[in-house]
């Protein structure tokens, strides 16, 4: 199980926040709202907010404008995981992952279906790393994005979190699991 120990230092991360949606603005956005006030209360600093349709060019292309520059360490994606004609969120992220973070859909689902049920299945939540940024997908119901971050990103963005956290993979001074100190990989440029 997961822990932050008690005498560990905060190192807080620059996170951009993107709503997929067609219908919604920053007025109607709780979702985004909510993350935004959720990875603020934890520390980190929101560098970024946009809301795009769901078009898997006009997402893809903001990803990869986020994930080219050095201040975002995170971006959460929220929106577009389902499963209608107009849901291509895994879609555009996919092909932008240098490693894809199976295990995040996967816990995802399994922390949903005590709430959805069965329907967890129709969520296709995914994550990856990208140039050395994490990027988490969620669903854009208010209610998956607070199970996403309280659950699984709130720790794995914390450098604090033991035995292992990402934090490790995006910030240059941090450590990995177990106290290991970071390298980079001359072979593809991510962290190890």
């Amino acid at each position: 199980m997961s822990h932050v120990p008690v005498n560990a230092l905060f190192t807080p991360l620059g996170i951009a926040v993107l709503t997929v949606s067609d219908t919604r603005g920053f007025d109607e956005d709780g979702s985004g709202d909510l993350l935004v006030k959720h990875l603020n209360e934890s520390g980190h600093t929101l560098v970024e907010r946009r809301i795009v349709p769901d078009d898997i060019y006009q997402v893809r292309a903001v990803v990869s404008g986020w994930i080219a520059r050095t201040d975002i360490h995170a971006i959460l994606v929220n929106g577009g995981t389902g499963f209608t004609a107009r849901d291509t969120t895994p879609e555009a992220l996919i092909p932008l992952f240098d490693k894809a973070i199976e295990g995040y859909g996967e816990l995802f689902r399994h922390y949903s279906l005590k709430t959805i049920g069965t329907a967890t299945i129709q969520s296709r939540a995914v994550a990856g790393v990208a140039n050395r940024t994490m990027i988490f997908a969620m669903p854009g119901s208010p209610k998956a994005c607070a199970l996403a971050w309280d659950r699984i990103i709130a720790l794995q963005l914390d450098a604090r979190t033991r035995p292992c956290n990402f934090a490790a993979m995006v910030l240059p001074s941090a450590t990995l699991c177990n106290g290991r100190h970071t390298t980079t990989s001359a072979n593809d440029g991510v962290r190890l």
